[in-house]
């Protein structure tokens, strides 16, 4: 028999590859989508497809188990604003009870854990798409100018201290300003939020975040970032290697490169840190 992949979407169009990917392994794909987030054309790519409310967790289990998922996969993402108006079911309300905080990994750990707990095998979205993992160094013909490696050196750790405390993934900085702390609008609102602030030239790093799960959420960019970046005149998108997924490569770096904007796939090595600034 065919393995069942359960299919945690999110908006976007990460949902739609990972569908094509485990469709293409011989898999039987079953998706799970949301309301106001995943495009229902999400639909045709999967065997079946379902769309809930945000917190209604006893359904997306009972979906999966009647349906034979083995294995779960989340991809896309979740509008935070929308997030914070969830309609908890009884097992939401359980689980979130048991939360100290609420912040993406706190709340996304519980789920997986209960996942888990019913027998669920969580997956990375890379294992069925690992060429979309970022890669190391530079991605553009032109590598990130001096003054780009200086706030990013900066920046690198001041961003992996944010994750810890489960704040968010991105910080843009200009000249060893942070102008920006990405919060729950989102990398490009937070992009925008700078460029206002420090005016043109700043820098985007963006983390996987220590202790993040990497089957369940990891850091993104692709075109969109790059066209937010270069509306308020950026100079450089440094995103941290393998523990990322950068959409769209080619067109991304065209775009940048149209632009002027350096792109670049960070560890500590490259950026000249201890390995352990990289936890």
């Amino acid at each position: 028999m065919a393995e069942v992949i359960g299919l945690i979407a999110g908006g976007g169009q990460f949902p739609f590859l990972v569908a094509r990917a485990g469709r293409a392994a011989g898999a039987r794909v079953v998706a799970v989508g949301f309301a106001g987030n995943t495009d229902p054309a999400l639909a045709a790519e999967a065997a079946s497809y379902v769309e809930l409310h945000l917190g209604q967790v006893a359904r997306l289990l009972r979906t999966f188990k009647d349906q034979g998922a083995t294995s779960v996969v989340f991809a896309g993402t979740i509008n935070k604003p929308r997030a914070m108006d969830l309609r908890p079911d009884w097992l939401a309300a359980k689980l979130l009870l048991r939360l100290a905080g609420k912040g993406d990994d706190a709340i996304l750990s519980t789920l997986a854990g209960e996942l888990e707990r019913q027998g669920l095998r969580l997956a990375s979205a890379l294992e069925l798409l690992p060429g979309m993992a970022t890669p190391a160094g530079p991605l553009t013909a032109k590598p990130p100018r001096a003054s780009d490696l200086d706030d990013l050196r900066l920046a690198w750790p001041m961003a992996k201290t944010l994750g810890r405390m489960d704040i968010g993934q991105s910080l843009l900085i200009r000249s060893g300003v942070v102008g920006a702390v990405e919060g729950p609008e989102g990398t490009d609102a937070a992009i925008a939020r700078a460029g206002a602030l420090l005016g043109k030239g700043c820098v985007l790093c963006k983390i996987f975040k220590p202790g993040q799960d990497a089957r369940i959420d990891l850091p993104a960019a692709g075109p969109d970032t790059v066209r937010a970046l270069a509306a308020v005149g950026g100079s450089c998108i440094g995103i941290e290697a393998g523990r990322s997924v950068f959409f769209d490569l080619e067109e991304s770096v065209a775009l940048a490169e149209r632009h002027g904007i350096r792109l670049v796939g960070l560890t500590p090595e490259y950026l000249g840190l201890a390995p352990e600034a990289g936890a």
